[in-house]
């Protein structure tokens, strides 16, 4: 069979990034990849493959329960929308429509609204949630969080991410104990994080995870949490999750990968700084150009590689050769967020040893005025 590459003209794509969306995440495993297949090929009755293998994760990670959906940013929605519907048949049909009267305000600090690659509300509001702010973007205590509650919240959103502010936020924790004191439920997005099981010891009652990224299933997403919320999440099949509805090969995979994740060994940080010191003083070798180990912000055991370019002296901005290595014969991609600083960094958990060669390679023929082969 011919390269899906060569068939529809596309380009090669070396993945510095981590992760992302934007590069189709991650890249499953064989039997991961085999249990995707034999899901495609065969019938099941749907409801009992998504209640038995929820059961089964449920067990598998010690929680209550749980349930495989489309990706986490429809576990942020069909959450939203469970806690406001609850077991209410009339407005599980007419959410859309219905002028609410029953609590749908969904706190969240102020720091965690963000862009993930769309925005936390427009998750809440497709779930009929009105998205409410707590503290300032570079401030959220546990007071602060608890004077944004009124009669009309439906939950608190707590979002576990590196896009989110880091500094003088409280912890899930802190926000559990202030949902427990208003006798409302703590919803956490933690879609990229690694631990599956410390939010909800934490006290959250629904947690949501995405299949592709640390777990490296297919495309799909987790919901995990208290008996009763991930009922009414699943209840949403026939709601807003209808529009989102995850495939018999989504839910077997994710299974399969979950079941991977909790007992095959993990590549450490201290093994990703061995596979990147090569490449790091490669790049310290050329001028103009200062590379070094940095951690994962959000405290996750992943370093990567920083690069500072020196734009006076290497004659281009940062964002131009991020741009350029983008558009060039192999795309390639960095973590971007600090191009205006001067600096990218390098995610080598989905690049190999030649990739990274192939990354130096470019960049010093970017540098060099020679065009990206």
């Amino acid at each position: 069979m011919s390269s899906i590459y060569e068939k529809y003209g596309l380009k090669q794509v070396i993945n510095a990034s981590g992760r992302m969306t934007i590069l189709g995440v991650s890249t499953p495993s064989v039997d991961v990849v085999d249990t995707v297949k034999y899901g495609l090929n065969h019938y099941f009755e749907m409801k009992d493959l998504v209640n038995k293998t929820g059961a089964y994760i449920a067990r598998l990670l010690d929680v209550e329960n749980a349930v495989v959906v489309s990706c986490a940013s429809a576990g942020i929605a069909q959450s939203v929308a469970a806690v406001i519907v609850k077991d209410n048949d009339w407005l599980l049909d007419n959410l859309h429509a219905a002028p609410l009267t029953v609590a749908h305000d969904i706190v969240v600090p102020k720091g965690h609204n963000v862009n993930f690659g769309a925005p936390v509300g427009s998750m809440v509001a497709l779930g009929g949630g009105r998205l409410v702010e707590a503290g300032y973007a570079n401030e959220c205590s546990p007071e602060q969080l608890s004077a944004a509650i009124s009669t009309q919240t439906a939950a608190i959103l707590y979002i576990k991410s590196h896009h989110c502010v880091q500094k003088s936020h409280l912890s899930v924790a802190q926000a559990a104990v202030v949902a427990r004191e208003h006798g409302i439920p703590l919803i956490v997005d933690a879609a990229a994080e690694e631990d599956l099981q410390c939010y909800y010891q934490y006290g959250a009652d629904l947690v949501i995870y995405s299949g592709a990224k640390a777990i490296e299933g297919p495309t799909s997403g987790l919901v995990i949490g208290k008996h009763q919320y991930v009922e009414w999440v699943k209840r949403q099949s026939t709601g807003i999750g209808r529009a989102m509805k995850v495939g018999k090969e989504g839910i077997l995979g994710l299974t399969q990968a979950i079941e991977n994740y909790l007992t095959q060994e993990k590549v450490s940080g201290a093994q990703m700084v061995e596979k990147m010191t090569p490449f790091i003083n490669n790049l310290n070798s050329l001028t103009g150009i200062k590379a070094r180990v940095v951690w994962d912000a959000a405290g996750r055991d992943i370093a990567r590689a920083e690069i500072h370019f020196d734009e006076a002296v290497i004659g281009h901005t940062t964002s131009e050769v991020v741009q350029a290595l983008k558009t060039g014969d192999i795309a390639i991609y960095f973590r971007g967020y600090k191009a205006n600083e001067g600096i990218v960094e390098v995610d080598v958990r989905s690049v190999t040893a030649e990739q990274l060669n192939t990354i130096f390679v470019c960049i010093n023929a970017l540098l060099a005025g020679e065009k990206n082969a």
